[in-house]
C-alpha cells in the first residue's frame, strides 16, 4: 500500500502542477496574442524569435524576424530568404511546464526544487533557441530535409535534455534520493 500511495501522490502533484501552469499559460496567451485584424503574437514567442535572432547575427548570419501578417508566428529569414517560421509552439514553455511539474511531482526541499526548477528552465530556453537557429541553418542549406529536421531529429534534441534533467534531478536532488539513501 506504501508504494500505491508514493505513485498516487506522485500523479496528484504532477496533474495539478501541470494544469495549474497550463491554465497560468492559456490565460497569458489569451491576454498577450491577437488572432483578429492583425496578427500578434505573445512577448514570450517574440523573445525567443528576438534571441534566435540575436544569435544568428552573432554567428555572422544576415538574418531578420518580422510579424507574419496572416498567421500567429514570426518569420524568421536567413540572408534575405524566408526560412522558418516559430510559433507558440517554439518558445519552450509547454517543456517547461513538463519540466516542472515533474520535478515538483518528486520535489525534493523547497530552495533545491526551485533552484533546480529555475536553472533547468533556463538551460531548456537556451537549449531550445540554439535548436531553432541550427534548425534553420539547416533548413536553409538542406531544404529537402525539412521534414526529418522538424519532425524527428530536433524535438528529441529538447525532449532529450528534459530526460536528462529530469534523470539528474531524481538521482541526485529529489527527496526520492534522500530517501531510497537512508
Amino acid at each position: 500500500m506504501h508504494k500505491n500511495k508514493a505513485i498516487i501522490v506522485f500523479l496528484v502533484k504532477f496533474f495539478a502542477t501541470y494544469f495549474i501552469l497550463f491554465g497560468a499559460y492559456s490565460f497569458y496567451l489569451n491576454k498577450t496574442q491577437q488572432k483578429s485584424d492583425v496578427f500578434v503574437c505573445s512577448p514570450l514567442t517574440y523573445s525567443v524569435a528576438n534571441h534566435v535572432y540575436k544569435t544568428a547575427k552573432m554567428l555572422g548570419y544576415d538574418a531578420e524576424i518580422e510579424q507574419h501578417s496572416e498567421e500567429l508566428s514570426i518569420k524568421f529569414m536567413l540572408n534575405g530568404n524566408y526560412v522558418s517560421r516559430i510559433i507558440e509552439g517554439c518558445n519552450s514553455v509547454s517543456i517547461i511546464i513538463l519540466f516542472l511539474s515533474f520535478i515538483i511531482a518528486f520535489s525534493g526541499s523547497f530552495l533545491k526544487t526551485f533552484l533546480f526548477g529555475l536553472f533547468g528552465s533556463i538551460i531548456i530556453y537556451i537549449v531550445n533557441v540554439l535548436r531553432i537557429i541550427a534548425l534553420s541553418i539547416l533548413y536553409h542549406k538542406f531544404p529537402e530535409y525539412q521534414t526529418i529536421l522538424h519532425d524527428l531529429l530536433f524535438p528529441s534534441i529538447i525532449y532529450g535534455l528534459t530526460f536528462v534533467l529530469w534523470v539528474t534531478w531524481v538521482k541526485f536532488f529529489s527527496n526520492l534520493n534522500t530517501k531510497s539513501n537512508g
